[in-house]
């Protein structure tokens, strides 16, 4: 069955994950596609910095081998103070009965458990099982879940079947956020995927609020899914680089920091 070319780089990045280092031989052996092809699509990442080319092949970056670990527990785990700090700053965004979306995000899900603690009547619509679950026996808010394929390892759902639902609804605020955010190349993430329904989001709402750990900041992965001047407001745990805030204000994108 032949492989879209995004297919291709997720399997080439979940077999480097497994592996560290691969030849493109072995790659070859594995996903069943030529040796020249594969070197176009390592020279490609290499360049988006998913991975770094060696002699015959190619390794993992060492970022990356963190950032690629699809495990949702392992990803909730990580920097859990500093997300709750973030969804504080997040909540200041969102007025009673408004309809917000909440993408897959585990720091998304540190929103929805600071909304359960607040007396306010929401509509949520998500992405995250984890995030309707968190929300589902709250009596003041309506969870509606975004309909698609559940990624394995993950609390996620992929893919465009769910699209169908989002055209129905108004959303007032997208609260997402990314394995990168850079001014040239706007959010970015890994999985293929998940972000051709991130880019539906990103065009449904009406604001673009991105939550965003501060190491992700100048940092780009695989796919766009929201060019820079689409992201309304940044909320991020550290002060960011003067030089770049200095421009995403000039481009009318509100900075927010929890320190």
């Amino acid at each position: 069955m032949k492989m879209f070319v995004t297919e291709r780089r997720n399997k080439i990045m979940e077999l480097l994950h497994d592996k560290q280092r691969l030849t493109v031989k072995e790659l070859s052996e594995q996903i069943g596609v030529s040796e020249a092809t594969l070197r176009t699509d390592l020279n490609k990442m290499e360049q988006n910095g998913l991975l770094t080319r060696t002699h015959g092949g190619a390794m993992l970056n060492q970022q990356n081998n963190s950032d690629y670990d699809t495990s949702f527990s392992v990803r909730e785990k990580q920097n859990r103070k500093e997300k709750s700090l973030i969804a504080k700053e997040a909540f200041h965004f969102i007025e009673e009965k408004q309809c917000i979306l909440l993408d897959a995000s585990s720091t998304a899900l540190e929103l929805a458990r600071y909304l359960n603690e607040k007396m306010i009547r929401l509509t949520v619509v998500t992405s995250g099982l984890q995030t309707a679950l968190e929300l589902k026996d709250n009596p003041n808010i309506t969870v509606i879940l975004i309909g698609g394929v559940v990624t394995k390892g993950s609390s996620t759902i992929e893919g465009t079947l769910g699209i169908e639902l989002l055209e129905k609804l108004h959303i007032d605020i997208l609260f997402t956020s990314a394995n990168g955010f850079s001014i040239e190349n706007g959010l970015t993430d890994f999985n293929l995927y998940e972000v051709e329904l991130k880019k539906r989001m990103v065009n449904k709402a009406q604001k673009i609020i991105a939550v965003i750990d501060h190491s992700k900041i100048g940092v780009t992965s695989s796919a766009p899914f929201a060019r820079t001047d689409q992201v309304d407001v940044l909320i991020t745990n550290n002060a960011i680089d003067p030089e770049i805030e200095q421009v995403l204000v000039e481009r009318n994108i509100q900075v927010v920091s929890t320190s």
